[in-house]
């Protein structure tokens, strides 16, 4: 026991002399260990630091009316820019254009092929194609004077209106079932003309009037794939191949089909009819 002491106390006492040695010789060598370089913590004056700037908020009390309705008018002006995408969506052409491209990829048998952002890619572009006219005229009767400040917030909101109103109504002209609907629903008066349906009942109406023409475009793109199934079915029950998945054999038939036809032009130029009249 004592000699087993006697060798801890040893090792602890050449330790602690390799210590000083160590600290005795790099405070004499700045550059320890041999071959480092000296460093220094001090930055070069070459060397510039960023400029942030000053960011302030303040708010003051409104001194007239018309500071109070200008901010009343801002915030909902921003507020309707948060549901702008989804206005967008559903007061244009999109609605319909992306219904009917999805069939168009459920009718063909295709799962992946193309990805659902490709489709709302095409719809989105041919939306920008078929809107442009109406969208000029928004810029020119609304958002362009009130950049240069020669109407108010509130004549251009009008002046926006106008044009998409009017895109609406005319996709509705041959079927105003829906915009009747929804006037008996709000108890209103039957509408002489156009500027009697408030935007509340048109946009509503307008979108149930969109899902029943894509989903009726739908079904009739649906029934020429639908035989090719069926005609395949038939045949494969027929062989009895009763275990083998129809659509795994009718699915190049429609794609050679569908590529022989030139489906996408056709598509997208029926789809660009039905839209412009």
């Amino acid at each position: 026991m004592k000699s087993r002491l006697l060798k801890n106390i040893f090792v602890l006492l050449i330790f602690c002399i390799a210590s000083v040695s160590v600290s005795a010789q790099s405070a004499g060598n700045e550059n320890f260990p041999s071959g480092s370089t000296q460093g220094t913590t001090e930055m070069s004056e070459r060397i510039t630091g960023i400029d942030f700037p000053n960011i302030s908020f303040s708010a003051t009390s409104p001194k007239t009316g018309k500071e109070v309705a200008f901010s009343v008018e801002l915030l909902l002006f921003l507020s309707l820019l948060t549901i702008a995408p989804s206005l967008i969506i559903l007061v244009t052409c999109f609605l319909r254009f992306s219904i009917v491209l999805d069939f168009i990829k459920r009718a063909l048998s295709l799962q992946q092929v193309p990805p659902t952002a490709v489709l709302n890619g095409i719809a989105l572009f041919m939306t920008l194609f078929c809107m442009w006219p109406t969208f000029k005229n928004v810029y020119d009767k609304s958002f362009a004077p009130l950049y240069n400040n020669e109407i108010t917030l509130s004549e251009a909101y009008k002046e926006a209106e106008a044009p998409l109103r009017l895109f609406m109504y005319r996709q509705m002209s041959e079927d105003t079932s829906y915009i009747g609907t929804f006037m008996n629903m709000a108890r209103l008066e039957k509408p002489n003309t156009l500027e009697d349906v408030p935007t509340y009942v048109l946009v509503p109406a307008y979108i149930l009037h969109e899902l029943t023409v894509a989903f009726k475009i739908g079904v009739m793109l649906y029934m020429p794939f639908i035989v090719i199934d069926m005609v395949v079915a038939s045949i494969l029950m027929s062989m009895g191949m009763m275990m083998l998945p129809p659509v795994q054999i009718s699915m190049p038939f429609k794609l050679m089909l569908f590529v022989l036809v030139d489906g996408w032009g056709l598509l997208t130029t029926q789809l660009f009819n039905s839209v412009i009249h």
